[in-house]
């Protein structure tokens, strides 16, 4: 009786048959999986494509890594790109029908294919040699809701480059103004009356923008003036914004790409533009 109980105990000790997959990356197992996840209910020797389908799509969102382009810091200092990457799907379709139409378990170091920012240091450095438009507004810097939008909305574009031909929107650029991102509810002007909401004030950074690269010689595709007048730039100079509506936008007409840097200092917005010393006539 004891025998049989030490050879139970054997049995249940030693490690189960598994046909799991084993996905690696970077050095960790991220997940695993079992070809009889995505064997057909019609017949076992069959990929559901659908299932897989969704099964990868899942993977590269697990493993993508957006690309970071070069930017300028506080101190006007480069700092470098960072590459991103994506998965591999040929190869890595290639990796899992071996393992699907094999036996037993096996290990798959997932496969990525790197993606290369579109603004690199030596880029950056050429074309922040030459400043073609500048502009400055000021506001309250006691209104804190309303400092929090605008400093927000001036970190989202600082730094951005647009290459010939390209198109800016500020509504993309931006982002939707909400609660989630930091946004707080400040002064906006609806109809001609004021109101709050979500985002108040982040038309000043447009409007100063307008004034920069319009001193930049850009092609100016839209722009709206306010219902009501602002202060903070003169008269018929302001360029009105908001999620669901207005939107400014402009084209870099010139042969060069051009870098807008935005910052926030005290109570003042400073916005400059600047491109490469071969940029032609602004």
């Amino acid at each position: 009786m004891r025998l049989i109980w030490i050879a139970l105990f054997l049995f249940l000790i030693q490690p189960i048959n598994s046909n799991h997959l084993f996905l690696n990356f970077q050095g960790k197992t991220v997940t695993t999986v079992d070809r009889s996840e995505f064997e057909s209910i019609f017949d076992s020797s069959v990929i559901d494509a659908e299932k897989y389908h969704h099964f990868i799509d899942k993977l590269e969102q697990l493993i993508y890594k957006q690309p970071l382009n070069a930017s300028l810091n506080e101190a006007g200092s480069i700092v470098s790109e960072q590459l991103g990457y994506k998965l591999d799907r040929q190869k890595f379709n290639k990796a899992f029908y071996t393992y699907f139409f094999g036996k037993g378990p096996g290990t798959l170091n997932i496969p990525t294919i790197s993606i290369y920012p579109k603004v690199d240091s030596e880029l950056l450095a050429n074309i922040r040699t030459k400043q073609i438009g500048h502009y400055i507004t000021y506001f309250n810097s006691q209104k804190k809701d309303r400092v929090q939008n605008i400093t927000l909305a001036t970190k989202a574009i600082n730094n951005y480059v647009l290459f010939p031909g390209e198109v800016f929107s500020f509504n993309k650029v931006v982002g939707k103004r909400t609660y989630e991102k930091g946004y707080v509810p400040a002064p906006v002007i609806i109809k001609g009356k004021m109101a709050k909401d979500y985002g108040g004030g982040v038309c000043q950074v447009s409007s100063t923008l307008f004034n920069a690269v319009d001193r930049a010689g850009v092609q100016i595709l839209q722009r709206y003036s306010h219902s009501k007048e602002v202060r903070y730039v003169p008269p018929g100079r302001d360029a009105q914004v908001s999620w669901y509506g207005a939107d400014f936008k402009f084209k870099n007409i010139h042969n060069q790409p051009i870098l807008i840097r935005a910052n926030v200092y005290g109570g003042s917005l400073i916005i400059t533009i600047h491109s490469s010393d071969d940029i032609d006539g602004v």
